[in-house]
């Protein structure tokens, strides 16, 4: 079999439902929201390779990160999960592996250009935590893929903010269960086939959002570290687009409520008025007032 990749959603509840399917073989890519005729009957269920057996994610809300595993970062040293984890501070994390010859360097790189086009910083506002989930990577793999990708984020001070850890499989594994990050190791190409997501955790390490595939939308990156952070970093306008947009865990994205934004839009348009109204009764008052100074 030639190389494999692919970006999957388990057919559970809440489940990750992007599908990626790359292979030579194949040749093609599927990519599509969650299958809920499927859950109900497996004759509806597409049939997979069974190198892609069990492939996928299942989304954990609100589970608690086991924060006392360990790993090495990027120049080797030992660490663990939890100082990763600070006051007020939400964090991005990046399962991959960085052996990966194609998709790993695709979910990266689209990391890397949402998080640009995002005024928050890493290490001040927030932190990115990819943890690689092969055993075979080393701190000096780590080392350069972080130099090849704070290169392609452009942004200064990144680097105390964006981490590339290693771990043995004792510390990788219970970590993956935690996200329900599932994948398959394939012998014939020392390859894995694997989902493609992100997660958001809180400061406290409990999951919040997830989202799919291998470009982002820095709106929902923003708002989904901004929910995460229980408004500890962000501005008002954070605030008001969270009251009109809502996470989807069934699609991993924000969408628009209709109502909070008809309500948003009622409000300002009360003010509006009664800011006009306003200025028009304050005129009003002046004239009459030199009205009565001119009679008199």
């Amino acid at each position: 079999m030639g190389f494999l990749q692919l970006i999957s959603g388990r057919s559970k509840p809440y489940a990750a439902a992007a599908l990626l399917a790359a292979t030579a073989a194949w040749g093609q890519q599927l990519l599509g929201p969650p299958r809920q005729s499927a859950m109900q009957d497996s004759k509806l269920k597409p049939a997979l390779p069974g190198a892609l057996a069990g492939v996928g994610i299942d989304q954990k809300l609100d589970q608690q990160l086991p924060l006392e595993l360990k790993f090495k970062d990027e120049f080797g040293r030992d660490v663990t999960l939890s100082e990763y984890f600070k006051a007020g501070k939400p964090v991005l994390l990046v399962p991959v592996y960085y052996r990966c010859p194609m998709l790993c360097t695709q979910i990266l790189g689209g990391v890397a250009s949402s998080l640009k086009a995002v005024s928050l910083n890493p290490g001040q506002d927030f932190q990115v935590v990819a943890v690689s989930f092969d055993p075979k990577d080393t701190p000096e793999t780590a080392a350069d893929k972080k130099q090849m990708y704070m290169k392609r984020y452009g942004r200064d001070g990144a680097a105390n903010g964006w981490h590339m850890l290693t771990g043995d499989e004792a510390n990788i594994r219970p970590l993956m269960d935690a996200i329900g990050f599932h994948y398959q190791y394939d012998p014939k190409t020392d390859q894995y086939a694997h989902a493609s997501g992100v997660m958001v955790a809180t400061p406290d390490g409990r999951l919040s959002k997830y989202f799919y595939g291998v470009e982002y939308a820095p709106r929902d990156l923003r708002l989904g570290l901004v929910e995460a952070s229980k408004s500890q970093i962000g501005t008002p306008v954070d605030q008001l687009l969270l009251f009109c947009f809502h996470y989807d865990p069934a699609t991993g994205k924000y969408g628009a409520v209709a109502m909070n934004i008809l309500r948003a839009a009622g409000g300002a348009f009360v003010l509006v008025c009664g800011g006009f109204l306003a200025i028009v009764l304050r005129r009003d008052v002046k004239r009459s007032r030199a009205s009565s100074r001119r009679v008199g």
